[in-house]
Order: C-alpha cells, then sequence, then structure tokens
C-alpha cells in the first residue's frame, strides 16, 4: 500500500508547491512596483532639482510634470514660452530649496520614499496658492468692473440731468431731437452747427459742451496735420515707413489714425510752432458764443524731447471743448474762416442772422484740400467708419484715449463734402467711449438729419453692425494703432489693473511696439448694403440710359475711390 500510494502524495506536494510560489511571485511584483515607481519619481523630482540649481534647464518630462500643477482651474493666464519657462525654472528652484532645507532641519539625506512624499506636499500647496491667487485676482477683476460700472452709471446719470437743464430757447428742435435720440443713454455731449455761417442748431449737455473742457486725444492730428504741410514737414508726395513693413502717406495716417507717422511730423515741427498753429486754429481762446461762462480751454506751456511727439498724437496737456473742435472742423470745410457761433435767441436774430467772421486763418488754403482726402477715408474705410452713411459723403476724425480720469471718445466731422451744411462734434465719456462710439452717434444724426440737410434721395439702406461687417485688412489693422492702445488699456482693466497707469505704460511704449493683425480678415472695407433707390414723382419723364460701364468686381457703394487711367 505504501509503494503505491508514494508518487501520488509527491505530485500533489509538488504541485502545491507551485502553486504557492507562483502566488507569491505576483505578490512581490505587485509589491515592488509601486516602490519602483515612486523611486523614479523621486529620482527624476531630485535631478530636475540639481539640473535647475546647475543650469536652469528641464527636459520635456520635466516641464510637463512642473507645468501639470498650473493646469488646475479655468482662469489660467496665457503665458509666452519664454514667460512660462521662466515660471518652471522658478518653481523648480523653490522646490529644489523647499528639500534641502527639510534635509538640513533633519540632519539627514532624505529616503526616495520621504523625497517623493515631499515633492507632492510641496505640489499640493503650490496648487493651492496658486488656485487661491487666481481667486482673488478674479475677485479684484469682478469688483473692478462693478466700480466701473457705477462709475459710468454715475456719468450717464449726470448727463441726463445737465441735459435736462440744458437752455433750449432759439434750438433746431429737430435738430436737437435727432442729436438727443442718438446719443442715448450714454455720458455726452453734442453740437450741431452750420460751417459756414456759425448758427448753432443744437447743444446738447451744453455743461460738458461749453464749460469743461477734455483732452483731444487723436483729434489733435489735425492740427498736426496742418501744420506739418505748412511747414514743409509733409511733402505732397511721401510715404512714411511705419513697423518696419508698411509704407503710408497723409492720408492712410488720417484715415487709420497711425501714431507714429504724426509722432514724426510733430517732433519735426517743433513745439513753439505746434503751439502757434493750435492757436490759429481756435484752441486755447474762447469761441465767443453767446452762452454764459465759456470755458477757453487749455494749451501746454512748455514739452521737449519725446514729449513733444507724443503730444502730437495724443494731445497731452491740450483741453479742448465741444464748441472749438466745431470751429475747428467748420474753417477747415470752409476756406480757413474762423467764425462765431451763435444762436439765435429771437425772431427778429433768426431773421436777420449775419455770420460774425473772428478771423481768416493765416494758412494756406491748400493744406486744407490736402487734409480733406484723410478726413473722407476715416468715415469711409478707416477709424471712424461707423459714421459712414451712402446718404452723404461726411469728412471728420476720431479720437479714443484716457483723460480727465475716464474713457474719451471724440468725433468731429463735417458734411457733405461738396457743399457743408453741417458739422457736428460728438464727445463720450466712460467705457461707452470704446470702440468709436461717439463716430456712430455723428452718424445716426446724419441720417436723420439727411431729408433736410444732406442728398435728397431716398436711400433704403441695410444697415449691420459694424462689428459683425467684415473687418479691415492686415495693413489697416496695423496701422490703427488709436485702437490697440484702446484694446490693450481695457484689458488691463478687466485684469483689475488702474487704468490711467495702464494708458500711460502703453503710450510710453507706443514707438517701441509692433502691431501686430493676427486674425483672418476680408479684404472688402464696404458694408453690406441694398442698392440705392431713388424715389420718383409720377410727373418725372424717362431718361435715356446711360452708357453702360465695364463690369468689374469692385463693390459700387458711392464711395469716392481712385481711378486708375487707361494705359497707353
Amino acid at each position: 500500500m505504501k509503494l503505491n500510494r508514494s508518487p501520488r502524495v509527491a505530485i500533489i506536494s509538488f504541485s502545491f508547491l507551485l502553486l504557492l510560489t507562483l502566488i507569491g511571485s505576483q505578490t512581490l511584483q505587485a509589491d515592488a512596483r509601486p516602490k519602483h515607481q515612486r523611486g523614479r519619481a523621486a529620482a527624476r523630482g531630485k535631478a530636475a532639482s540639481k539640473r535647475v540649481a546647475r543650469s536652469g534647464r528641464l527636459s520635456r518630462r520635466e516641464r510637463r510634470e512642473l507645468a501639470r500643477s498650473g493646469r488646475r482651474g479655468g482662469g489660467r493666464a496665457h503665458l509666452s514660452k519664454r514667460e512660462r519657462r521662466a515660471e518652471q525654472a522658478r518653481l523648480a528652484r523653490e522646490q529644489s530649496a523647499y528639500i534641502a532645507k527639510l534635509q538640513r532641519r533633519s540632519g539627514r539625506k532624505l529616503s526616495k520614499r520621504e523625497l517623493a512624499a515631499e515633492i507632492r506636499k510641496f505640489q499640493r500647496t503650490h496648487r493651492r496658492d496658486l488656485e487661491e491667487a487666481r481667486r482673488r485676482a478674479e475677485a479684484a477683476r469682478q469688483a473692478a468692473i462693478a466700480r466701473q460700472r457705477a462709475i459710468d452709471e454715475g456719468m450717464r446719470n449726470e448727463a441726463e440731468a445737465n441735459i435736462a437743464k440744458d437752455d433750449t430757447t432759439g434750438e433746431d428742435l429737430e435738430v436737437r431731437k435727432a442729436a438727443v435720440e442718438a446719443l442715448g443713454h450714454h455720458a455726452g455731449t453734442v453740437v450741431v452747427m452750420d460751417p459756414k455761417s456759425g448758427r448753432v442748431y443744437t447743444v446738447v449737455n451744453q455743461d460738458w459742451a461749453l464749460r469743461r473742457g477734455f483732452k483731444p486725444c487723436s483729434t489733435i492730428k489735425l492740427v498736426t496735420g496742418v501744420a506739418g504741410i505748412s511747414e514743409k514737414v509733409i511733402q505732397p508726395v511721401e510715404t512714411v515707413t511705419v513697423d518696419g513693413n508698411y509704407k503710408i502717406n497723409l492720408t492712410d495716417a488720417l484715415a487709420h489714425s497711425n501714431n507714429q507717422y504724426f509722432q514724426r511730423v510733430g517732433g519735426e515741427v517743433g513745439f513753439d510752432k505746434m503751439v502757434t498753429y493750435a492757436r490759429e486754429m481756435g484752441l486755447g481762446e474762447k469761441t465767443g458764443i453767446n452762452y454764459v461762462n465759456e470755458y477757453a480751454g487749455r494749451v501746454p506751456l512748455y514739452k521737449s524731447g519725446y514729449a513733444v511727439n507724443h503730444m502730437s498724437s495724443h494731445g497731452d496737456d491740450f483741453e479742448v471743448t465741444a464748441i472749438q473742435l466745431a470751429t475747428l472742423v467748420s474753417a477747415m470745410s470752409n476756406g480757413g474762416k474762423l467764425v462765431t457761433p451763435h444762436v439765435p435767441r429771437t425772431v427778429q436774430e433768426n431773421t436777420n442772422f449775419k455770420t460774425e467772421l473772428r478771423r481768416k486763418i493765416n494758412i494756406d488754403g491748400q493744406a486744407w484740400n490736402r487734409m480733406l482726402p484723410g478726413m473722407i477715408g476715416a468715415v469711409n474705410y478707416g477709424s471712424g467708419r461707423k459714421a459712414y452713411r451712402p446718404e452723404q459723403t461726411v469728412a471728420g476724425k476720431t479720437g479714443t484715449c484716457i483723460g480727465q480720469g475716464s474713457w474719451l471718445g471724440l468725433f468731429t466731422s463735417y458734411a457733405p463734402v461738396v457743399d457743408p451744411k453741417l458739422a457736428v462734434v460728438v464727445i463720450t465719456r466712460g467705457t461707452d467711449a470704446h470702440n468709436h462710439l461717439p463716430a456712430a452717434v455723428a452718424g445716426n444724426i446724419y441720417r436723420a438729419l439727411s431729408p433736410r440737410f444732406g442728398t435728397q434721395i431716398n436711400f433704403q439702406v441695410a444697415q449691420t453692425d459694424d462689428d459683425s461687417t467684415p473687418g479691415k485688412d492686415k495693413k489697416a489693422a496695423a496701422l490703427d494703432e488709436e485702437a490697440q492702445e484702446t484694446k490693450a488699456a481695457t484689458e488691463a482693466e478687466e485684469n483689475g489693473d488702474d487704468a490711467a497707469a495702464a494708458a500711460d505704460k502703453t503710450n510710453a511704449n507706443t514707438a517701441d511696439t509692433k502691431a501686430n493683425a493676427t486674425t483672418p480678415e476680408s479684404k472688402s472695407k464696404v458694408k453690406a448694403t441694398v442698392m440705392p433707390i431713388e424715389n420718383k414723382s409720377k410727373g418725372t419723364t424717362k431718361t435715356a440710359p446711360a452708357s453702360k460701364k465695364p463690369e468689374t468686381n469692385e463693390p459700387n457703394d458711392g464711395r469716392p475711390r481712385k481711378i486708375q487711367p487707361d494705359q497707353p
């Protein structure tokens, strides 16, 4: 019996021993794998710390490990590659210093397990601190937005209270109604006058328009352009390279409100002559309008160096009123006659209205003619395109900056260009001034008054919002430095920074910055409109059909365009 049962016992024992061996090997491998991984992580962390302390460079794997801690939360700041590398190197140095401090405190070298645990602890602490900093930044941003909204609402309420107190005796109520409706619930002021006679049709928010001075922002470029032409700094046929890539002339610089161009011109003209031309064109003195307590404005006393250049493009230390801008642009439209604005208070004054000429500006008439294409281009395709209306050609100039403690938006203009009948100036304050709101207000005024003062044609226009129309081309986006500065300062405001400090920093670096146009934009500069249709009376006779024009791919919207002569 024993001899027969011994082989079976041996087989069972061997099988049981083999099973125990397999189970034991799997258990040992399972226990060894986490230790090995933790050891490798600790070794990587220690090697990264040493490498950063030695040369400041990290491998791709180490950069991913260090950047992983900053991927939590939706408000991660967008950093450049250089900034990310600097941040990761700083974090690695802090981690290395933290580990070294622990080792000095314990008096011994940490084991791999202890090193890995301390690294995880350091990273958790860093993530918590980062998330807390983001929460504080978001809270500060929301507080800044709420604070700015409260300031804007206060300015709107002040403007509405001033409008309610306006003295409307002698004003044209139709024009006033159009101006008030166009301004809407915005903090601003509007002046509408006849550029030839000086008759003032309406002054909306008379306190701001007559008794308060504002920084002229980019509207000072009208003075800089006239001074440059008169002093032969701007030649009849001349292009200037800006941003290292684009060549522009006076027309493009006015249309796109390019700062570098006018800073160069103002620097060559000089401070004394710039102030002389500004005074000659009516700045720094009262207009003589028949309202009480008119403010004379202000011109700077002295500047030198780059301050002269910056003053020539931004209007630093100038203060102008809306009525002064109205008389200035009126002089540009009527051949240099600086008229005295006047509101006829009585029926007799209205019937026997006489133009009062303050003086004839001592500037060659060719200067006004050379400024005109750029002012038309500003409305047709440039910074003031929100004022564009197909009913009539408008010439104007925009301005946007920070002054008097808040955002300022300005637009000074006249129309129609061929026979000027209206000069419209709009100044707004607050964040409403962004994106050239004054130009849109002026455009609505021209639209409303077109049947009376403009072209006597009833255009049926399908006007879309300016933000949804095809954008500027790459060159236009690069040249419009006014819009770039506004965008940069707005982003700084939303991040909770001080608006004025952000604007000053942006303006100081204008000459050194390069314009980046990264958004793909259409080449078309024309807004979508329905074909204009002229209303004809029943008694009109049919005229002979006009000669057929050759078909072209260019859109026909009634805007003046350059026509190339036929080549022989």
